[in-house]
């Protein structure tokens, strides 16, 4: 290999040639270098597992790659797949062996043959892993363990055969897994022998139970024990195949005891039996989350077994009369599983358990109560159908009794007390909601009188409001003013079954709300939520106050109004919430115009005010657009009137329209002249000519289209003079149809005393002129469009 010019030197090759000379050197040496370090892999591996190979010759130098090159995981998957083959062929054959031709034999035969080939398979691995042949070994010594497994069966077949099949195959499982297990440690390197003795420990206990005729109960502790069995195991041993098969199997074993226990609690309610194999299983959770620090899941189904425990000793008469007082006892046992965040001499993993534990019993709890709080607070829709009837209203919710409420208190006492160890936000919202839905139904559910129902529960929702106001978090105060928000609906629609007690809720809660939309430090939400209560129930005061009255129920929508106008008239000083407030007064409007439909005029009565409203409102320099709302009012608040009055000329539904819109659209160019007449005057004069255009044309009297013509002529004059398209081209073609609509009848008659040819040859002959002087009427048409754009 030649060696490059030394730097420095002054070869006599020319730079480029120097160049490629250097480049295919060092490609030179990248190859070499690949290659020794492929050659030394190769060696390492030999020497490293030594077999036949290494005792022959090197290995050509065939490429880079080497032996374990991409051709060796194809060879290493061959010999799986080919060991495999071999060991189900042999236990297949000494299957069939056992089975067929065993019954031929002697029992000198029978036992050299067992004693001989189960012997050799067990023996046999042990060169193979001299010879470094480990896969080889793995396959011929899952065939010795199946073999054993076949000389148990013919040992009890030739000589056991009077012992009883379930107590032999339990105590030959022990055997097994004994020997299988000695077998895997004298043996290290196999991976199955200790696995397969882990499995097959499984069989012995419950094996046991079932050949002593055990009951579920009993076959419940015997798989409770194996798991104990298989935890213990677990812990000891270093090797981590067989600890994670040993885990497995004991949560598997475990699961299943536990299922078992519940089942049997649910269905012999109050016995100790089940509650003692819960409790067993619960201690074993704990323990093994004691012991190992990712085991929080055991210390989760411990603490859920140990509540299960406490809530299998309740008497069977409460599941049978279906009352909720046993989900109140698990929930006491459940509460002491959420004081383990302050025990901080218990583990990290067992607190985890034991909190989350904790926390889901509580969730469930409160889940249950879901149902009988939705049946309490839905049970008031029926006061809707008969306001003021003074009926107390069912809801068929009383033989929940103390139960529901006790529950949902404990829940929320429960989360507070989580919330002040916890940073998180979730405990403290379910602690307010479930606190108010215990209180909210507590007065129900213990049967009170409706007066004392409604004053707790105004109270309640008041307190849940003085929440939202005062929380310091934003989570507490959003779900103190949806608790208020829901209890004040709820407790205003029990308040409609008498008048006294309408007054007294309604006036009660909008003074509140008023309070906490005045309230500054309050959020901004919070405070908007109270302003919009205040207008609301301020509207129903007044319109109970007219019901009272005795006004008719179309006036009632006249009272309604009452609190929108009290909005506009305190807007200016409303500050933060006068958005919301004004919101809250346009709404009110809509029940207004609802309440008073039933009577025209007063219908109309009630738009007017409304546009009266929106024109007061107008008046502010932020609230300008809504004059267009308090001109759409005025229009509607005239076409009602209209109509209840039996007018049908259109222009006196036009005009209200067009007067408004021709005066603002005069002041916007007095105030821009360069905006067009087309959107200062266009919608206006559209909005009279057009419907009386129609009407005129199906008039069969003189005096509409003569006055349409004339109003028409003057919009086309006045048009031509300012120089504005909008009324010189509406009232042209308005006048151009007037005047259609007025000779058309000449016209009919002229044409049905011409020929029947005159009027194709008329056409024709007109077509002729056009087309003979096309290019000057082409240059008369661009001078109209030119003069047409002029036009503003």
């Amino acid at each position: 290999m030649n060696t490059p010019f030394p730097p420095g030197s002054s070869p006599a090759v020319p730079p480029a040639e120097e160049l490629a000379l250097i480049d295919r050197e060092l490609i030179q040496l990248d190859a070499r270098r690949h290659y020794l370090l492929s050659r030394r892999n190769w060696l390492i591996g030999v020497l490293t597992h030594p077999g036949p190979a290494s005792a022959g010759a090197a290995r050509p130098a065939a490429g880079p790659a080497g032996p374990a090159g991409p051709g060796a995981a194809p060879a290493r998957g061959a010999q799986n797949v080919l060991l495999t083959l071999g060991a189900v062929l042999l236990a297949v054959a000494a299957l069939a062996f056992t089975l067929v031709s065993w019954g031929s034999l002697g029992i000198a035969g029978r036992s050299a043959v067992l004693a001989l080939v189960t012997g050799a398979a067990l023996a046999a691995p042990v060169a193979l892993l001299r010879r470094g042949l480990r896969s080889t070994a793995e396959s011929v010594a899952a065939v010795g363990l199946l073999l054993t497994v076949l000389d148990a069966y013919a040992l009890h077949a030739a000589g056991q055969s009077g012992v009883d099949g379930t107590a032999y195959a339990a105590g030959a499982s022990a055997v097994l897994a004994a020997l299988w297990a000695g077998y895997g440690s004298a043996l290290p390197r196999l991976r199955l022998p200790l696995l397969a003795a882990v499995l097959v420990a499984q069989l012995p206990l419950p094996l046991a139970a079932a050949a002593a005729g055990a009951r579920p109960l009993g076959a419940g502790w015997a798989v409770l024990v194996t798991a104990a069995l298989d935890a213990a195991l677990a812990v000891a041993v270093a090797r981590r195949s067989v600890r994670v098969t040993a885990w497995v199997t004991a949560s598997v074993a475990g699961a299943l005891a536990l299922l078992t226990a519940s089942v049997l609690s649910l269905t012999d309610p109050g016995s100790v039996g089940p509650a003692l194999l819960l409790a067993a299983g619960a201690a074993l959770g704990v323990a093994v989350a004691w012991r190992e620090a990712r085991a929080s899941a055991a210390a989760l189904v411990g603490a859920l077994a140990a509540v299960a425990a406490v809530g299998a000793l309740v008497p069977a008469g409460h599941a049978a009369r279906g009352d909720m007082w046993p989900v109140v006892v698990h929930l006491v046992a459940a509460l002491p599983l959420l004081a383990a965040v302050r025990a901080s001499a218990l583990p990290a993993q067992v607190r985890r358990g034991l909190l989350w534990a904790g926390a889901g019993v509580a969730a469930a709890a409160a889940l249950t109560t879901v149902p009988t709080v939705g049946l309490v607070l839905s049970a008031r829709v029926g006061v809707l159908g008969e306001v003021w009837a003074s009926t107390t209203p069912s809801g068929g919710v009383h033989g929940a009794g103390a139960a529901v409420p006790v529950a949902l208190l404990l829940v929320a006492g429960a989360g507070w007390g989580a919330a002040r160890e916890l940073p998180r936000r979730e405990p403290a919202v379910v602690a307010v909601v479930a606190g108010w839905a215990g209180l909210f139904t507590a007065p129900v559910l213990l049967g009170l009188p409706v007066a004392a129902v409604l004053g707790a529960q105004t109270l309640v929702t008041a307190a849940a409001g003085a929440l939202a106001l005062r929380a310091s978090g934003r989570a507490v105060a959003c779900a103190g003013a949806v608790c208020a928000a829901a209890g004040a609906l709820n407790v205003s629609l029990g308040a409609l079954d008498g008048r006294v007690a309408t007054f007294a809720v309604f006036g009660l809660l909008g003074a509140g709300a008023a309070l906490g939309a005045a309230y500054g430090p309050a959020r901004p939400p919070v405070r908007a939520g109270g302003a919009v209560l205040a207008v609301g129930y301020g509207a129903a005061v007044a319109v109970a106050a007219a019901a009272v009255a005795g006004l008719a129920p179309a006036w009632l929508g006249v009272a309604a109004l009452a609190a929108p106008a009290t909005v506009v008239a305190l807007a200016p000083r409303l500050g933060a919430v006068r958005v919301p407030a004004e919101c809250a007064a346009a709404s009110a409007g809509a029940p207004a115009v609802v309440l008073a439909a039933g009577d025209p005029p007063v219908l109309a009565l009630v738009l007017a005010l409304g546009g009266v409203l929106c024109a007061g409102a107008a008046l502010r320099v932020d609230r300008r657009r809504l004059g267009w709302a308090a001109m759409a009012l005025f229009v509607a608040a005239t076409w009602v009137r209209l109509g209840a009055s039996g007018v049908a000329v259109p222009e006196a539904y036009a005009l209200p329209v067009s007067v408004p819109a021709l005066a603002v659209g005069f002041l916007s160019r007095r105030k821009d002249p360069a905006v067009s007449s087309w959107t200062a005057y266009g919608p206006g004069l559209a909005a009279t000519l057009l419907p009386s255009l129609v009407a005129a044309w199906g008039d069969a009297h003189w005096p509409r289209p003569l006055l349409l013509g004339l109003a028409a002529l003057a919009l086309t004059l006045a048009g031509a003079h300012r120089r504005l398209a909008a009324p010189l081209l509406l009232g042209g073609v308005t006048l151009a149809a007037v005047a259609l609509h007025e000779l058309a009848p000449y016209v009919v008659q002229v044409a049905g005393a011409l020929p029947r040819w005159l009027p194709p040859a008329l056409a024709g002959l007109l077509l002729l002129m056009v087309g003979a002087t096309y290019e000057k009427r082409l240059r008369d048409a661009r001078r109209l469009r030119g003069a047409l754009g002029r036009l503003r």
